[in-house]
């Protein structure tokens, strides 16, 4: 008889057929994992790079040697990050520099990566654009990136290096790619067939001091009548010649009528500046952009998926025109409105505006002077679809309204982001999210520190909101039981009996009902929460985090904290540091965001009784030892005198403390000997300078980091061994 042993099969994976096994190795996505899996066997090593599809380029440009010859089914190739970053890649002084012949950089890349149809490039000089197409004749999709000067050419010039190479393009991402708005009208008139096979195009460029005007966005849009994405960046003030107004919306839904994703955006929108606290959320200015003119757009894009339509000038009176997109636009998931007024005006219970569009999946709302709590109770009742809101800048909104807001969209809400409303601080935020706090995985507020004070009562207390009145004034005191709460089925009978019914909405009840229990801090954890994202003035401290209701996130992974002001209106911090220490209450916590770009201060000496930004580097970075991070991305402060972000001595002394990480991104310079301290971080493997904001440096100065000077350093950095 057959013993259990030589019954039990004795197969292993590797007797999977290779088809089967390639699939599950190219389903992995994370690149550690990818690498790990190449090391398994010989064979997997073949499978893992036959299957791999897209790669990005880390390496420096003077070490041919080490370019991969292995990877020959990449289709997707970014060398925008080639260090040193920013430097040209492909050019004679640069080939010179590197003792090698750009053009033979170039045959050795597609050589190694003949597969290429996309392609991300630095395109600092335009021999770049001269020489890398060519090699690819089948390329379909490109993005050009470029922080620094636009080079001395004629206008097109560098487009038309561009489409003459690539006849087969389909997308063109120019989002980071500083340029004149009229480089583009002119190249697309000269190469019409380009044009017109283009699908894709994204010019929601910050670097646009005014965006394309009216007649720029007809040109472009009757140059490509196939495009199906269509991003710009747009001049909607009307004191300027040129805004786009009626007619440039029209022409956009007349000549591109296939389109499912389009963002039209202001260029102020794009610069990502909070707006000020007592903002109401309306401009002296309106838009020239009438509703009839909204519904004739509307109306001619029926395959709309996706939608931004950002304006900082007032549009006013948009329900009529949204309950339009929701019948036109069936398709519709995703919706950004900034500046539009009149998009959720309930009348006693009836919906009205966006709250019409039920497919929603994704809505956000920057700046909207006229929306208060009933019409955001209203926006959680239509639409009962989303995962992800956005609110920004709408100054009537309480705690109640968007307390009532989660828990009707308990089911679905997933990612929120609260920002420069003025009723809602930390405290009132986190507390307005106490109904999906299980749920949530994503998260933005902004450290205002409103008083815990305010709800250290709120137990028993009946939060009753009377859906009946317009105002959204003082809560009703009706709880449930003395009228209808919201539901299906009173919202069905509401629309069949076509009579008024009273609607009362007691948030305890809707609390009790997800929770077991009713309001006050209930020290639930907040489970889901991944990544959590915070604004905190200049000056502010972190420490009161975990006071206002975010004491315990188990699974927190990473942190995203921008930090804006003028440091110049303070003599010094009331306390030695940030509080960065806080973040240790959160065991997974692995990645962070420390963006100090928009913190402005004396680069240099400071007049008397200030504090120059090193010393603010060093408030803002202290601690930052202690976490056990494995990914920084950090971006010193800035003095906008002299167009410089440069790393400090406290700053380097400081970084070099945080002995897990093992990358390290620098938005902005550094010295050379500052940057050697780095090299005491035991497990660091990635390290890179990026001065990716406009306009970039032009020349280094001769203290910083230089092409020599970082290439001694990554070489330093490399002869280290890794443990893994």
């Amino acid at each position: 008889m057959a013993t259990a042993t030589q019954l039990t099969c004795s197969t292993i994976i590797n007797d999977l057929p290779d088809v089967i096994l390639s699939n599950i190795i190219a389903a992995i996505s994370d690149v550690r994992s990818c690498n790990s899996a190449a090391l398994v066997s010989r064979k997997w090593l073949v499978l893992e790079r036959s299957t791999r599809v897209s790669l990005t380029l880390r390496g420096n440009v003077r070490d041919l040697f080490m370019l991969p010859t292995c990877f020959r089914s990449i289709t997707h190739l970014d060398l925008s990050l080639i260090s040193p970053w920013g430097h040209p890649l492909l050019s004679p002084v640069s080939g010179a520099a590197a003792g090698a012949d750009p053009s033979l950089i170039a045959h050795l890349l597609r050589h190694a990566f003949p597969s290429v149809t996309s392609l991300v490039v630095y395109t600092r000089h335009p021999f770049t654009l001269r020489l890398l197409p060519p090699l690819w004749p089948h390329l379909k999709e490109t993005k050009l990136v470029r922080w620094h000067q636009r080079p001395q050419l004629a206008t097109g010039d560098e487009f038309n290096m561009l489409f003459e190479n690539c006849p087969q393009l389909k997308s063109v991402d120019l989002s980071t790619f500083y340029c004149w708005t009229d480089d583009i009208p002119t190249a697309l008139e000269s190469h019409p067939m380009v044009a017109s096979n283009l699908t894709s195009f994204n010019l929601l460029n910050s670097s646009f001091p005014e965006g394309f005007k009216s007649d720029e966005i007809k040109v472009i849009t009757q140059a490509c009548p196939n495009l199906k994405e269509f991003k710009v960046a747009c001049m909607f003030d009307p004191r300027y010649i040129g805004f786009v107004g009626d007619e440039g919306l029209v022409c956009i839904a007349t000549n591109c009528s296939k389109l499912s994703v389009l963002h039209l955006a202001d260029t102020s929108a794009l610069s990502n500046s909070r707006g000020g606290p007592n903002d109401e959320g309306f401009t002296e200015e309106d838009a020239k952009i009438s509703v009839g003119t909204l519904i004739e757009v509307f109306s001619g894009l029926p395959l709309l998926e996706e939608l931004v339509l950002d304006v900082c000038n007032n549009v006013r009176d948009t329900g009529p025109a949204l309950e339009i997109l929701n019948k036109k636009c069936p398709q519709l998931r995703s919706l950004k409105l900034g500046q539009i007024h009149g998009i959720s005006m309930p009348i006693e219970s009836k919906l009205d505006g966006v709250a019409l569009c039920q497919g929603l999946q994704s809505l956000s709302i920057r700046n909207v002077g006229d929306l208060n709590d009933m019409g955001l109770i209203a926006i959680g009742r239509g639409c009962s679809r989303l995962a992800k809101f956005e609110i920004q800048g709408c100054k009537k909104i309480t705690m109640r309204g968007m307390r009532t807001l989660a828990s009707l969209l308990k089911k679905t809400l997933v990612d929120v982001k609260i920002s420069c409303c003025k009723n809602l601080g930390a405290s009132s935020s986190l507390k307005a999210l106490e109904p999906i706090q299980e749920r949530i995985q994503k998260l933005h507020i902004d450290c205002v520190w409103d008083s815990v004070k305010e709800f250290e009562n709120i137990d028993g207390y009946g939060y009753g909101l009377d859906l009946n009145r317009s105002d959204g004034g003082e809560a009703s005191s009706n709880f449930a039981g003395s009228g209808d709460t919201f539901g299906c089925e009173e919202e069905a009978y509401m629309l069949q009996q076509k009579k008024r019914c009273k609607f009362t909405c007691d948030l305890n009840c809707l609390y009790e009902e997800v929770n077991g229990h009713g309001n006050g801090y209930s020290g639930r954890s907040w489970d889901r929460l991944q990544c959590l994202s915070l604004w905190i003035g200049v000056g502010e401290l972190l420490t009161p985090l975990t006071v206002a209701g975010l004491e315990d996130c188990p699974n927190l992974e990473e942190i995203k904290i921008r930090v804006e002001g003028d440091c110049r209106l303070w003599s010094k911090p009331s306390e030695r540091a940030f509080g960065l220490s806080t973040l240790l209450l959160y065991p997974k916590l692995s990645k962070m965001h420390l963006d100090c770009g928009d913190t402005i201060g004396y680069a240099h000496t400071a007049p008397s009784g200030q504090m120059d930004l090193s010393l603010w580097e060093r408030f803002y970075l202290f601690g930052i030892g202690n976490l056990s991070l494995t990914e920084l991305d950090y971006w010193p402060p800035q003095d906008r005198d002299v167009n410089q972000r440069c790393l400090s001595l406290p700053a380097a002394g400081l970084l070099q403390e945080c002995v897990t990480l093992r990358k390290l991104f620098i938005h902005g310079t550094a010295h050379e000997h500052f940057m050697m301290f780095l090299l005491r971080i035991p497990n660091l493997r990635d390290v890179q300078l990026r001065e990716d904001y406009y306009p970039a440096p032009e020349n280094d100065m001769s203290t910083e980091m230089r092409a020599d000077s970082l290439s001694r350093f990554e070489a330093a950095l490399n002869r280290r061994p890794i443990s893994d």
